[in-house]
């Protein structure tokens, strides 16, 4: 059972800008709203910078003066419907693992956990600066789930990579799911928030979470993804295909006797839209990518604590920099409730740990939710 609340907001802090890799030392301001306003649609169709900065004030406001239940005062089912669906279609036809490539001049700032943290992820932006053309925005999954404003903080990243396609990526967390958010908070504070219109707003939600890419490789040496590594799926002959040759099918084995890293090949081919356990067969790589965790104890183990993914040592880092000419591993995932119980590695008050360094590089831990969590599951 959770439970959801809207807290007041926390002040925004300067370890939500250490959660961020790669950050401007050059705040911009942002807008300031002294009243209520209805956002629209506009009418040509295309979000602006003006449109993004008002929705930026607005959300801000209406989170310190309104109730939840005033929300569609500010953001209407319909735009709501419009924003969400728009984004939607440019997420599911990327990729599985995006590539990004940046020039020489360019920024990439990389964002990890941010659990509904509206405030601070505003405060985020005003430091290291909005997406630009020459600054790209990575955001590592965790957007909603126990903090009071996930659904503001989604729908603010899902404007902006309407706006800027190509300067902004979204990646899915292990909450961007059926299971987490219905237990963690989020279902909930979407229907307080839409009432009546809340099952389809929350189902809308959860549509657009499938088409969120699993990983990243940024300008061809770092890989980000929000758990970490993943398993290899090796191709096996059904038993089905016995029989003649041209009959034989190929399937995947889910259960092989030993545990692999896999390829970025294979995660290319991974089938990314099932939401929830059980995971297996095709939906084993999607598992490990979005529940992984790394370890101190070397090689590949499943992860018992979670249930679900995989325990990875220093040995896999290693492994998997080197085969794929990679110098940095970036993944998210563990706040700093979960570093209390793993006595070996470092804790999140700088908003990242360096948790394994190897020959070829290094693998870090980046959260960014300072405030976390903002309310308990009871």
């Amino acid at each position: 059972m959770s439970s959801y609340s809207e807290e007041s907001p926390a002040s925004p802090s300067s370890s939500a800008a250490a959660g961020a890799i790669a950050c401007s030392s050059n705040p911009i301001p942002i807008p300031i709203q002294t009243d209520t306003k209805t956002l629209t649609w506009p009418e040509n169709g295309e979000l602006d910078l003006d449109w993004i900065e008002n929705l930026i004030s607005t959300f801000d406001w209406s989170s310190k003066n309104l109730p939840p239940s005033d929300f569609p005062s500010v953001l209407s089912v319909q735009v709501f419907d419009t924003l969400i669906l728009t984004a939607s279609k440019i997420l599911h036809k990327e990729p599985n693992c995006l590539r990004i490539d940046p020039d020489d001049s360019s920024t990439v700032v990389v964002v990890g956990d941010l659990h509904g943290q509206l405030h601070d992820l505003i405060f985020l932006f005003g430091q290291a600066g909005f997406p630009s053309q020459n600054r790209f925005f990575v955001f590592n999954g965790d957007y909603v789930d126990r903090g009071a404003w996930g659904l503001e903080t989604f729908l603010l990243l899902l404007a902006w990579k309407v706006f800027m396609p190509d300067r902004v990526f979204l990646l899915r967390g292990n909450h961007e799911s059926k299971y987490c958010t219905s237990v963690y908070g989020f279902e909930k504070e979407v229907l307080t928030k839409y009432g009546d219109k809340g099952k389809h707003v929350y189902r809308k939600c959860l549509g657009c979470f499938e088409g969120l890419p699993l990983a990243s490789i940024i300008s061809g040496c770092v890989y980000t993804a929000h758990g970490g590594l993943f398993r290899s799926m090796p191709l096996t002959p059904s038993k089905r295909s016995k029989g003649k040759k041209k009959n034989r099918r190929l399937s995947f084995n889910s259960e092989p006797k030993s545990l692999s890293l896999g390829s970025l090949e294979e995660l290319s081919k991974a089938r990314r839209s099932v939401l929830d356990p059980p995971w297996e067969g095709l939906n084993l790589i999607p598992g490990d990518v979005l529940w992984s965790d790394p370890s101190m104890t070397l090689g590949l183990s499943p992860n018992k604590e979670r249930g679900i993914g995989l325990l990875f040592g220093p040995d896999c880092t290693e492994d998997f920099l080197k085969k794929f000419n990679l110098k940095l591993i970036i993944r998210s995932h563990e706040g700093p409730d979960a570093r209390e119980k793993r006595p070996g590695f470092g804790g999140m008050e700088e908003g990242y740990t360096i948790d394994h360094v190897v020959e070829s590089g290094k693998l870090i831990t980046l959260f960014s939710a300072p405030d976390y969590p903002q309310f308990q599951v009871l």
